[in-house]
């Protein structure tokens, strides 16, 4: 991670949501060092529901899109309603997600740590 980002996302506490366990691993490891208190990662919609279902407080989530053959649209959509920042990761063109979700920030995969902390700082 940049030093600039050093402590950045410090007291967010953030999803991660990624069937990949490298990616999510490393996404783990970078919004850490920005200082996050990282929620997951957890690798299924119903993990993802069980875990907001359990927090009061989230300031931001990434998710990926495709989570071995199954939408993270419901996790998104349960965001969008507790009215948190996320974005989406994925090898999808963006295109490829439906029109409700064309506000939402997209990284393609390899993640970018810097604009992923960037775009959880809004």
């Amino acid at each position: 991670m940049v030093d600039t980002l050093a402590q950045l996302l410090r007291g967010r506490r953030i999803l991660v949501v990624e069937d990949d366990y490298m990616l999510a691993d490393d996404l783990r490891e970078d919004l850490e060092s920005a200082g996050a208190e990282v929620l997951g990662p957890v690798a299924t919609v119903e993990d993802a529901l069980a875990l907001l279902a359990r927090e009061d407080r989230l300031d931001g989530a990434v998710l990926d899109v495709n989570l071995a053959g199954e939408a993270v649209y419901p996790v998104a959509d349960a965001l969008l309603v507790r009215g948190v920042q996320f974005a989406f990761a994925t090898g999808y063109d963006g295109w490829s997600l439906p029109a409700a979700y064309a506000g939402i920030p997209r990284f393609e995969k390899p993640l970018d740590p810097l604009a992923v902390v960037r775009t959880l700082l809004k």
